[in-house]
Protein backbone atom coordinates (compact mmCIF):
# COMPACT_ATOMS: atom_id res chain seq x y z
CA UNK A 1 0.00 0.00 0.00
CA UNK A 2 1.46 3.31 -0.80
CA UNK A 3 2.18 5.53 2.44
CA UNK A 4 -0.82 7.97 1.76
CA UNK A 5 -3.20 5.15 2.47
CA UNK A 6 -1.72 3.94 5.53
CA UNK A 7 -1.48 7.62 6.79
CA UNK A 8 -5.47 7.64 6.18
CA UNK A 9 -6.04 4.47 7.55
CA UNK A 10 -4.05 5.55 10.90
CA UNK A 11 -5.43 8.74 10.75
CA UNK A 12 -9.14 6.97 10.74
CA UNK A 13 -8.09 4.52 13.27
CA UNK A 14 -6.97 7.45 15.46
CA UNK A 15 -9.43 9.88 15.35
CA UNK A 16 -12.21 7.35 16.13
CA UNK A 17 -10.13 5.71 19.07
CA UNK A 18 -10.10 9.27 20.58
CA UNK A 19 -13.63 10.06 19.99
CA UNK A 20 -14.83 6.83 21.66
CA UNK A 21 -12.26 7.52 24.58
CA UNK A 22 -13.64 10.52 25.26
CA UNK A 23 -17.77 9.96 24.71
CA UNK A 24 -16.90 6.83 26.83
CA UNK A 25 -14.87 9.72 29.54
CA UNK A 26 -17.89 11.91 29.65
CA UNK A 27 -20.05 9.20 29.98
CA UNK A 28 -18.86 7.71 33.15
CA UNK A 29 -18.30 11.50 34.47
CA UNK A 30 -22.10 12.14 33.70
CA UNK A 31 -22.69 8.89 35.78
CA UNK A 32 -20.55 10.26 38.67
CA UNK A 33 -17.76 7.63 37.87
CA UNK A 34 -14.60 9.72 38.04
CA UNK A 35 -12.43 6.58 37.39
CA UNK A 36 -13.20 3.63 34.51
CA UNK A 37 -13.47 0.75 36.77
CA UNK A 38 -12.36 -1.51 33.76
CA UNK A 39 -8.89 0.09 33.96
CA UNK A 40 -6.24 -0.04 31.88
CA UNK A 41 -7.00 -3.63 30.04
CA UNK A 42 -10.03 -2.06 28.46
CA UNK A 43 -8.71 0.79 26.79
CA UNK A 44 -6.08 -2.04 25.65
CA UNK A 45 -9.51 -4.28 24.18
CA UNK A 46 -10.56 -0.84 22.99
CA UNK A 47 -7.70 -0.41 21.00
CA UNK A 48 -7.63 -3.99 19.44
CA UNK A 49 -11.40 -4.29 18.56
CA UNK A 50 -10.93 -1.12 16.95
CA UNK A 51 -7.82 -2.74 14.75
CA UNK A 52 -10.05 -5.26 14.22
CA UNK A 53 -12.40 -3.32 12.59
CA UNK A 54 -10.63 -0.66 10.55
CA UNK A 55 -7.98 -3.37 9.25
CA UNK A 56 -10.84 -5.73 7.84
CA UNK A 57 -13.14 -2.92 6.81
CA UNK A 58 -9.98 -1.31 4.78
CA UNK A 59 -8.80 -4.67 2.99
CA UNK A 60 -12.19 -5.82 2.38
CA UNK A 61 -13.68 -2.26 0.75
CA UNK A 62 -11.22 -2.51 -1.72
CA UNK A 63 -12.33 -6.31 -2.83
CA UNK A 64 -13.33 -5.99 -6.52
CA UNK A 65 -16.83 -7.39 -5.32
CA UNK A 66 -19.92 -6.13 -6.76
CA UNK A 67 -22.75 -5.18 -4.91
CA UNK A 68 -20.88 -2.58 -2.22
CA UNK A 69 -23.27 -3.83 0.24
CA UNK A 70 -22.13 -7.42 -0.62
CA UNK A 71 -18.62 -5.81 -0.35
CA UNK A 72 -19.21 -4.74 3.27
CA UNK A 73 -21.39 -7.88 4.60
CA UNK A 74 -17.63 -9.69 3.13
CA UNK A 75 -15.64 -7.87 5.27
CA UNK A 76 -18.38 -7.89 8.33
CA UNK A 77 -18.76 -11.26 9.36
CA UNK A 78 -15.16 -12.51 9.56
CA UNK A 79 -13.76 -9.26 11.59
CA UNK A 80 -17.24 -9.45 13.77
CA UNK A 81 -16.50 -13.09 14.69
CA UNK A 82 -12.56 -12.12 15.00
CA UNK A 83 -14.19 -9.62 17.22
CA UNK A 84 -16.30 -12.10 19.55
CA UNK A 85 -13.16 -14.53 19.33
CA UNK A 86 -11.16 -12.01 20.94
CA UNK A 87 -13.84 -11.10 23.62
CA UNK A 88 -13.98 -14.86 24.34
CA UNK A 89 -9.91 -14.35 24.97
CA UNK A 90 -9.87 -11.58 27.15
CA UNK A 91 -13.04 -14.02 29.72
CA UNK A 92 -9.21 -16.06 30.26
CA UNK A 93 -7.74 -12.50 31.36
CA UNK A 94 -11.00 -12.00 33.94
CA UNK A 95 -14.33 -12.73 34.35
CA UNK A 96 -16.88 -11.04 31.47
CA UNK A 97 -20.07 -8.67 31.85
CA UNK A 98 -22.92 -11.12 31.26
CA UNK A 99 -23.41 -8.56 28.41
CA UNK A 100 -20.05 -8.74 27.03
CA UNK A 101 -21.05 -10.61 23.41
CA UNK A 102 -24.40 -8.58 23.41
CA UNK A 103 -22.04 -4.86 23.99
CA UNK A 104 -19.54 -5.79 21.32
CA UNK A 105 -22.21 -6.79 18.97
CA UNK A 106 -23.40 -3.52 18.87
CA UNK A 107 -20.72 -1.61 19.44
CA UNK A 108 -18.49 -3.23 17.04
CA UNK A 109 -22.07 -3.35 14.28
CA UNK A 110 -22.66 0.43 14.83
CA UNK A 111 -19.14 1.22 14.53
CA UNK A 112 -18.78 -0.61 11.46
CA UNK A 113 -22.28 0.71 9.90
CA UNK A 114 -20.32 4.48 10.60
CA UNK A 115 -17.96 3.28 8.37
CA UNK A 116 -20.35 2.11 5.63
CA UNK A 117 -21.85 5.02 5.53
CA UNK A 118 -19.08 7.49 4.84
CA UNK A 119 -17.35 5.25 2.71
CA UNK A 120 -20.96 4.75 0.71
CA UNK A 121 -20.90 8.63 0.62
CA UNK A 122 -17.71 9.14 -0.34
CA UNK A 123 -17.80 6.37 -3.08
CA UNK A 124 -21.03 8.10 -4.69
CA UNK A 125 -19.32 11.64 -4.66
CA UNK A 126 -16.14 10.79 -6.15
CA UNK A 127 -17.92 8.50 -8.38
CA UNK A 128 -20.65 12.17 -9.61
CA UNK A 129 -17.57 13.74 -9.91
CA UNK A 130 -15.56 11.56 -12.09
CA UNK A 131 -18.46 11.25 -14.12
CA UNK A 132 -19.29 15.25 -14.35
CA UNK A 133 -15.76 15.67 -15.44
CA UNK A 134 -16.05 13.59 -18.48
CA UNK A 135 -18.94 14.91 -19.62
Amino acid sequence: MKKEKWIRILSIYSIIYTVITLLNSVLYLCNGIYEDPNGNWHELDRAMILLIGIAAFELCTNLPVKPLALRYLIAYIPSQLLAFVYVWFTGLREPLAKTAYRDIWINFTCLFLLLCIIHTVVYVLKKQHLKNKLS
